[in-house]
């Protein structure tokens, strides 16, 4: 398939004689103003290459590509300019990141040559991507396929948090949820280094010695640190080692930061990580909340606001029909939980109230294959709208 490229300049004569000769060899795009070329990048497919002159009226190439970087940070830009002065190219590197350089008038020879140097590297970019994407999403399946063996009903409850934390994200305006989702499935991925004894404990929520208190206060730092070196995890590493400090700064890791300086994805895990706790000991959402304001040292009145907003909504929008009984193999996606889903000896799998998805089934199909779910499973399903 042809390289899609997108000319932009002020004057339509020199796009429409870009247009003729380029045209058999690259799918080619025009636009009269940075303007246009914005609306251009923002409702199409994703430029190979961005050539733009530097001389517009109202933004000039300068500022275009600047935006243009924002919203498709792979194309590789180039500029034509009549005006190759020391400021310009400094501008146009530092704020456009420009890859080359024409001067206008410029022969058709040199610019294909250097559209064509511009898709060389565009090609490497996305080498480069797929790559780092392949090996990112290998690790995360392999460090969570650990998790869900090690324990696998806290995996099911971070399957939960994920999903929620992902609302919330959303609710609050932040432009990627990846962050905030990755974190909130792998911010206990430290488990798999607990020992066996401890990790029973935890489970069973017994009282821990002096020595595995310190252990699984730290928890958070050893999950930075599993995942602070693998590519591409580094701002998830650094949200999970701040999902415990408190907004005023206290808490651990103990450093100066507080308030908006804590990442805002470790503000949210904060709170919904306590509404986990709180769920575990019988404590509706709505008390939680109540009780977690009266703390305004601890959780970021915003988050918690916000929180509250999401879970009032939820209560409103769901409707559910009347329980039923079924097996594991009759579980389908959507169902909520009545009652948790427990081994035959009596392990929590799945905390009640959870809405089950594919992915939670399967896992519950092949963990019955193999030790055993206690039958029947008390659900009921939305009533439809």
């Amino acid at each position: 398939m042809a390289a899609r490229v997108l000319f932009v300049d002020d004057e339509e004569n020199i796009l429409s004689a870009i247009k003729r000769q380029l045209r058999k060899q690259y799918v080619v795009a025009t636009a009269l103003s940075g303007t246009e070329a914005l609306e251009l990048i923002k409702g199409s497919e994703e430029f190979a290459v961005i050539v733009s002159d530097m001389r517009m009226p109202e933004m000039d190439g300068v500022e275009f590509l600047r935006q243009a970087r924002e919203l498709s940070p792979n194309s590789v830009r180039l500029m034509l300019t009549g005006n190759a002065d020391q400021q310009t190219a400094i501008d146009a590197v530092n704020q456009g990141a420009v890859f080359r350089f024409m001067n206008k008038p410029c022969p058709l020879s040199l610019l294909v040559e250097n559209v064509e140097a511009a898709l060389q590297q565009y090609r490497l970019i996305k080498a480069e991507q797929e790559l780092l994407e392949g090996t990112v999403n290998g690790s995360i399946k392999l460090l969570t396929d650990i998790l869900s063996m090690v324990a696998p009903e806290t995996f099911g409850k971070l399957t939960e948090l994920r999903e929620t934390a992902r609302e919330i994200a959303r609710a609050m305006r932040l432009m990627s949820t990846w962050d905030i989702e990755m974190a909130a499935m792998l911010s206990k991925i430290a488990y798999v280094t607990l020992p066996p004894q401890t990790l029973a404990k935890v489970r069973a929520s017994k009282p821990l010695g002096p020595a595995e208190q310190l252990v699984i206060e730290r928890l958070p730092e050893t999950s930075s640190n599993l995942l602070a070196n693998i590519p591409r995890l580094e701002r998830v590493a650094r949200i999970i080692l701040y999902q415990r400090k408190n907004f005023d700064g206290s808490g651990f890791p103990k450093d100066t930061l507080g308030g908006d300086e804590i990442p805002l994805e470790s503000r949210i895990l904060k709170v919904l990580h306590e509404l986990l706790v709180q769920e575990e000991k019988g404590i509706a959402t709505s008390a939680s909340l109540k009780q977690m304001g009266g703390h305004p040292g601890r959780y970021d009145p915003k988050v918690l606001q916000t929180v509250g907003w999401f879970f009032m909504a939820a209560e409103e929008e769901e409707k559910l029909l009347p329980p039923i009984h079924v097996a594991v193999g009759a579980l389908t996606p959507g169902a909520v939980l009545i009652n948790p889903v427990e081994t035959v000896e009596g392990l929590t799998l799945i905390t009640a109230g959870q809405k089950l998805t594919e992915t939670m089934i399967q896992r519950l199909v092949n963990y019955h294959d193999v030790h055993r779910v206690k039958e029947p499973i008390k659900i009921a399903m939305p009533a439809e709208t």
